[in-house]
Parts: structure tokens; sequence; C-alpha cells
């Protein structure tokens, strides 16, 4: 198996344990919660810096941006799993408002990673338009809330939940089409 298909691998392996580590927070097991909520940040980092080379033929600023994004979103990551080992009342306040920045802020790379996903073809264009289009509604979604018209409305994050499963396991069994970087290399 060659490096690349190993490190398919391994990004659809760490966006399933950010996701299942991030959905498993049990709010009585502090040292546990912390863990989880350190892992799933380190999860997003590295994510974002294995995806970084395959992304970068196709947008050098954009891949640059996304990986910056990801990161601040993954030390945002960080910083609440501490919080919530402190646990005290204000830390857990504090907790909560970087999670809901962390909203917003996991919003826009992911935008700018299916765009990028789409425009090289490194997966079925199909699962990354998905993704684009389900980024855009978090978008107009976490707007919507922050500016107070609607509220209450998780649902609409299941599209891109979705498609990051679907995605994850797609890169762990099909993995990249490397003929996409191949030809962006002859540009």
């Amino acid at each position: 198996m060659d490096s690349n298909r190993k490190i398919s691998i391994i990004v659809g392996i760490l966006i399933l344990v950010a996701y299942s580590i991030l959905g498993s927070n049990n709010p009585n097991e502090k040292m546990l919660g912390m863990f989880f909520e350190v892992t799933s940040g380190l999860s997003v980092i590295v994510i974002a810096v294995l995806m970084f080379p395959f992304l970068r033929p196709f947008g050098e600023k954009l891949s640059l941006c996304y990986l910056a994004l990801k990161g601040v979103e993954g030390i945002l990551m960080l910083i609440a799993g501490v919080l919530f080992f402190i646990h005290t009342a204000s830390f857990l306040d504090l907790r909560d408002k970087i999670y809901l920045l962390h909203g917003y802020i996991f919003a826009v790379p992911a935008m700018i990673f299916y765009y990028l996903l789409y425009k090289s073809k490194l997966i079925p264009r199909w699962l990354s338009a998905w993704g684009g289009v389900a980024s855009i509604l978090l978008v107009i979604v976490n707007l919507m809330e922050l500016l107070g018209v609607i509220s209450g409305l998780e649902i609409l994050y299941l599209p891109i939940v979705l498609n990051e499963i679907v995605l994850a396991i797609w890169l762990m069994l099909k993995g990249f089409d490397l003929s996409a970087t191949k030809s962006a290399e002859k540009i």
C-alpha cells in the first residue's frame, strides 16, 4: 500500500474519530471529557496537515487559508477540552461560547475544503458538491442563528455531518483519485 493510500485511510479514520468522540461528551467524567475533546481537536489539525499537500496544487492561498482556519478550530477544541476538565461554572460557560465560535469557524474552512476537493477531483464531484452545498447551508444557518432570526435548527447540521461520514468511508475504502494530482502537476 503506497503512502497516499495510507494517508486517505488515516484521514477517513480521523474524520470519524473527530465526530464520534465529539459526540460522546459525558459531563460527569472530567478526565474522559477532556481526553475526548482534545483528541477531537488534534484530529482536526492532523486532517488539515495531511490534506494540505493534496489540496495545494489546486489553490495554494486557499489551501493555506484552510490549513490556518482548521488550526484555529483545532486549538479552540483543545482549549475547550481543558476548560471542560477545570469544570467550574464560568469555565463551562466559556467552553460553550468557544463551541459556538467553533461552529462558525468550522463552516468557512469546510467551504474551502469542498471547493478544493471539487476542483481537484480527488474524490467524486458529487461528494465534494454535496459537501460544498452542506457547508454553505451551515454558513446560512449559523448567520441566521447569530442574527437571532432562527434558533434550535440543529437538524440543518445533518447534511454536513452525513457528508463527512460518507467522505470518511469513501477515503477509507476508495482513497484519492491520484490521477487528479498528476494532471495538476503537468499544468
